[in-house]
């Protein structure tokens, strides 16, 4: 192959100087064909194939090849042939007698052709696309995977993003209430890949049969829902690309902060910054563009969507009910009874019939169990033996003096005195445990070490009036029966021998 400089060194001489092509070709040592050639083009023209190229071995198995490749396009990509692997099934289950080198170079044209190409696609104001993905961050000291939230509004390419510990339904819901919010209104549309928290099933059809939890956003909210094809993520390219830029900018590196909601003012923040920016193939900034797509957005409802995973069970004879692989207590008094789960994203909220019942932060271990120890005192009253071994109450972190009571309680009174001890952690139920703190330190300052006295404390506290702990109306001690003694009775002591 000969340069350019060649060329133009050639055609100066026949061209300016009127050499012909033999003298050309006799002074520059090349053949008259290259001559003509270089006359023909100002620079090398590259090599041209005017007909395919002959495979006489492969021939006979393109068509076996071929059958691969398109096989390969259905299953997961880390799972498809390599051309090494083609080549190796090839010879061992076709009887192939030819070289590697051919196999690869014909499965590498035909992987080209075989690639998909795409339309152009024009994003219109007030539409939308989201999706969800995973980065690894610390929160409150603890390293673990953030799923993350984004919508964007293709037309501006403004984003939203929100991480959350998992990508469960409530965090879809809880993800559009932020968003919409945060844009100020409700798109029109919305593509979405086909994620189980939305989809519950693909019909026949391909239309999409809904979660009941996401029905209801999309009738709370009145969007138009739409899919891409399954396993195509670029079919939601916008969103796509946004996930990956949230990655790379807003999350490294590794994120560090206290919280989940320390976490997701930095990254509300950020998606503000960045509607500065100005996105190639744009003049306008992201702000700018965003204009238009707010003005095109729905009006909001005057409340948000109620933005949790609901489920129905029953409590068991521990006074749990299981919920997303972890148990959750409730009081005794609702043992056995059917009852409701509301499963937010950092709570877990329990009913039954109109009411609430107990309420628990959110956990996203596995197995594990999530107590209120409140909820066990009645039943700890009557079953006082199992004070000690109670697992609601172990780890249950109470101010020094309560310890110190129950010790007193237990002194004067044995058995008895661990039951006043329940007893004083049942005002719990009805008042905070600053109060009952400050009760129990009174208590033991005065000397009163008993329930009525601490109740009455407590009660002293809450109407601000001073204690008056009268025996005869606050019976806060153990009473004592003192017998009475008659006088013929002083006479035994007398011995026979007494003056």
């Amino acid at each position: 192959m000969y340069g350019v400089d060649l060329y133009r060194r050639v055609r100066l001489a026949c061209r300016h100087e009127g050499l012909s092509q033999r003298e050309a070709a006799r002074r520059f040592g090349i053949d008259r064909k290259s001559v003509a050639k270089m006359l023909a083009f100002s620079a090398p023209p590259g090599y041209r194939r005017s007909d395919p190229p002959k495979r006489p071995k492969l021939g006979p198995f393109t068509d076996i090849i071929d059958r691969i490749l398109e096989e390969d396009r259905t299953v997961h990509r880390k799972q498809r042939h390599t051309a090494k692997r083609i080549f190796e099934r090839l010879r061992d289950e076709h009887g192939f007698m030819g070289k590697q080198t051919i196999v690869k170079d014909y499965v590498r044209e035909r992987r080209l052709r075989l690639r998909e190409m795409f339309v152009p696609l024009a994003h219109h104001p007030g539409h939308a696309q989201a999706d969800f993905g995973e980065a690894d961050a610390v929160i409150a000291g603890i390293e673990q995977r953030a799923h993350f939230f984004v919508m964007t509004l293709p037309h501006s390419d403004a984003c939203f993003v929100a991480a959350y510990p998992a990508a469960t339904t409530e965090a879809w819901l809880d993800g559009h209430n932020a968003a919409f919010a945060f844009f100020g209104g409700v798109p029109r549309s919305i593509l979405y890949d086909n994620d189980k928290c939305l989809v519950a099933r693909i019909l026949p059809d391909g239309t999409r049969q809904r979660t009941r939890s996401f029905s209801g956003l999309q009738s709370h909210y009145l969007f138009e829902d739409r899919y891409g094809r399954p396993g195509k993520g670029n079919d939601k390219g916008n969103v796509e690309g946004v996930v990956g830029y949230a990655r790379r900018n807003f999350m490294t590196p590794r994120p560090r902060f206290a919280s989940w909601d320390a976490f997701n003012v930095q990254l509300e923040e950020q998606c503000r910054n960045r509607r500065g920016d100005v996105v190639r193939g744009h003049r306008e900034s992201i702000g700018e563009r965003l204009g238009r797509d707010c003005e095109a957005l729905m009006d909001l409802p005057p409340a948000p969507f109620d933005a949790c995973d609901r489920q129905a069970t029953r409590v068991s004879s521990l006074s749990l009910v299981r919920y997303r692989t972890n148990d959750y207590s409730v009081p005794v008094a609702y043992g056995h009874r059917e009852v409701w789960i509301r499963g937010y994203v950092h709570e877990v909220v329990i009913g039954c019939g109109g009411g609430i019942i107990a309420r628990h932060p959110r956990s996203y271990d596995r197995e594990d169990m999530v107590f209120d120890p409140i909820h066990y005192l009645p039943l700890l009253e009557r079953k006082i033996a199992a004070l000690d071994q109670a697992a609601p109450l172990a780890g249950w972190e109470l101010p020094d003096v309560f310890p110190t009571l129950r010790r007193l309680l237990e002194a004067r009174m044995g058995k008895a005195g661990k039951r006043e001890y329940v007893q004083v952690l049942r005002l719990l139920e009805s008042f905070d445990l600053e109060v009952l703190h400050g009760a129990v330190k009174d208590a033991l300052r005065l000397g009163a070490i008993g329930y009525d006295a601490v109740k009455h404390l407590v009660l002293c506290r809450i109407e601000r009036r001073p204690p008056k702990l009268d025996l005869d109306v606050y019976p806060y001690l153990p009473r004592a029966n003192v017998a009475t003694t008659a006088a013929a009775s002083y006479m035994s002591l007398l011995g026979e021998g007494a003056p």
